[in-house]
């Protein structure tokens, strides 16, 4: 088999064999999904093989969220085995409540590097190519992100015991489809990339044709803007390291307020960075930038004694100068968290502050900051907690609300209750609203969004 014909993957075929200079004594693991851009990369890597010998495995994961999965799998696993290429597989059972796209790639990777292990591979390559990188950068400019998440993903990424590798980065999709038309080389469809519901496909189907339009290189402007953002990026991450080694300290997961606000405003937020990274790890996709923003105006707050809480369970908590991080148990039994834009909660939901909001449910509070006293607070509820209802004079207790919404009594405990600085009750997200909530065609300067 010969595919290094043609011009159109040529520049992938001189960058494994004269940069990345494969030879013998190597072992590379290749995630693949059986898809064209997959298909791709394991047929040019067999190509290689047959010339440079080293040793290739195949790796499959079953997502498990369509019926032709199965019949993906067994399509692979047979063209592995008249091409003599190693296979693996596994098949994802179960998902939890985290977010689908985040929660499988989280699995994927997990299992490639276990498979990197079993076979004492050297490199773990992926199929993510031009488009991928676009999508992926945009995706995260709305989104919100840190520098080097801006730049999308690295073409190599040095781990400590292999290097991941993405050889198609410089390809774009429709470029890999002409090159398996070619070469006559088989793959299957992923029938969920047609779906708009995911957010990823949108970007593919309705953006991306635009910036074609516009110019057919878009992809090489983006890598280039990559390649940018990731060479300034390393340059503040090298000054960032020096001063999170003398500021933070990992034992006791906490910093010195007074210490941390000597250092550059951009170097502040690498450390804040790298800290969430020591105590996320592999969970960091959770993280974004507006949780540094939080733990910023904490920092920056005029209350000496108050804390936050990030996604799974972290408390931030700052006791004057201090500020510790911590990872809570399930045993949460009350809290008090000041509402700046945005707050997670420890029921696992979220409150924030918005611009605009079509929806008018009790998900959703509108409020007039004159006739309330700033600023919000997100607490427990009390023993006698009142709220004023709208249209009447009087009030209803707090308990008597949840008996009538029917929540069960373990919910209760941590259901948050949106009160203002005289601990007046203003809101029971997702329940009742009070005599303060405005309507649409009212004054209010104040939207808030619990979901």
């Amino acid at each position: 088999m010969d595919l290094e014909t043609g011009e159109i993957m040529n520049h992938v075929y001189q960058y494994l064999k004269k940069e990345l200079c494969l030879k013998k004594e190597d072992i590379i693991v290749v995630g693949c999904s059986g898809g064209p851009d997959s298909m791709a990369l394991l047929s040019i890597l067999k190509d290689l093989e047959e010339r440079i010998h080293f040793s290739l495995v195949c790796c499959h994961v079953n997502h498990n969220i369509r019926r032709e999965s199965f019949e993906e799998k067994e399509f692979l696993e047979d063209w592995c085995k008249k091409k003599n290429i190693a296979f693996e597989s596994m098949i994802i059972e179960n998902y939890g409540d985290d977010n689908f796209h985040n929660e499988a790639r989280t699995i994927r990777y997990h299992y490639f590097e276990g498979i990197v292990q079993k076979y004492g591979a050297n490199y773990l390559m992926t199929a993510h190519h031009g488009d991928d990188l676009v999508e992926t950068i945009l995706m995260r400019l709305v989104r919100g992100s840190s520098l080097v998440g801006y730049a999308g993903f690295q073409q190599v990424v040095k781990q400590d015991n292999y290097t991941l590798v993405r050889p198609l980065i410089g390809v774009t999709k429709e470029e890999i489809k002409q090159f398996d038309l070619e070469h006559q080389i088989p793959y299957v469809i992923d029938s969920s990339n047609e779906k708009e519901t995911y957010t990823r496909n949108r970007y593919r189907k309705k953006v991306l044709p635009f910036l074609k339009e516009e110019d057919p290189k878009y992809h090489e402007k983006f890598l280039k803007f990559s390649k940018t953002l990731i060479k300034y990026n390393n340059y503040i991450d090298g000054q960032a390291k020096k001063e999170y080694k003398k500021l933070y300290q990992p034992d006791q997961k906490s910093f010195y307020i007074s210490k941390f606000l000597e250092i550059d405003e951009v170097l502040q937020e690498k450390v804040l960075n790298s800290i969430l990274a020591t105590i996320y790890q592999d969970d960091l996709m959770v993280i974004h930038d507006r949780h540094v923003e939080l733990i910023q105006k904490l920092i920056h707050s005029k209350k000496k004694n108050s804390f936050i809480f990030l996604p799974d369970q972290v408390k931030v908590v700052r006791a004057y100068d201090l500020l510790t991080f911590e990872r809570q148990s399930n045993t949460i039994d009350t809290y008090e968290i000041e509402l700046f834009d945005y707050a997670n909660l420890p029921n696992g939901k979220t409150i924030e502050k918005v611009e605009e909001e079509s929806t008018n449910g009790n998900d959703v509070c509108r409020l007039n900051s004159e006739e309330i006293c700033l600023p919000l607070y997100i607490r427990t509820r009390k023993y006698g907690d009142k709220i004023a209802l709208k249209g009447t004079n009087g009030h209803k207790k707090v308990k008597d609300i949840f008996i009538d919404s029917k929540i069960p009594m373990q919910e209760r405990e941590l259901w948050p209750i949106v009160v203002d600085a005289t601990d007046t009750v203003v809101w029971i997200p997702g329940i009742k609203k009070s005599k303060f909530n405005k309507q649409k065609n009212e004054n209010y300067d104040i939207i808030v969004k619990y979901y």
